[in-house]
């Protein structure tokens, strides 16, 4: 599992965060990982996102290795009513890594789309 590792968080994250994930991917079934990551791998879902038709929140780590900027902007512009907001010193893993930033930004989304 920890070869899976490499590009899911930056180099400062706490170790305890790491051994978090590690612990998670030891629950799993390796087959059903192992499927999971290969549909993964070969999904193109990309002409689905034009009829995505709930507001949506896309939050990127500046520092994600496993899914370069480009992927976030292509997201953004795919999906109508998309907010995207970037959190700097953030990887892959955005909601073990930083949750409080994380919690923050959904939390600020939820709360302005249910006034609507």
């Amino acid at each position: 599992m920890r070869g899976y590792l490499p590009g899911l968080f930056t180099p400062s994250v706490q170790q305890e965060v790491v051994d978090e994930a590690v612990s998670m991917m030891h629950d799993t079934r390796p087959a059903g990982m192992k499927a999971m990551m290969k549909a993964f791998a070969k999904a193109d879902l990309r002409d689905v996102l034009p009829h995505i038709n709930v507001p949506t929140l896309l939050l990127y780590g500046d520092a994600d290795q496993r899914s370069p900027f480009n992927v976030a902007e292509a997201l953004h512009t795919g999906i109508p009513d998309t907010k995207l907001v970037v959190m700097p010193g953030v990887g892959h893993e955005s909601n073990m890594e930083a949750p409080e930033v994380f919690n923050t930004h959904v939390r600020r989304f939820i709360k302005n789309i249910s006034y609507k």
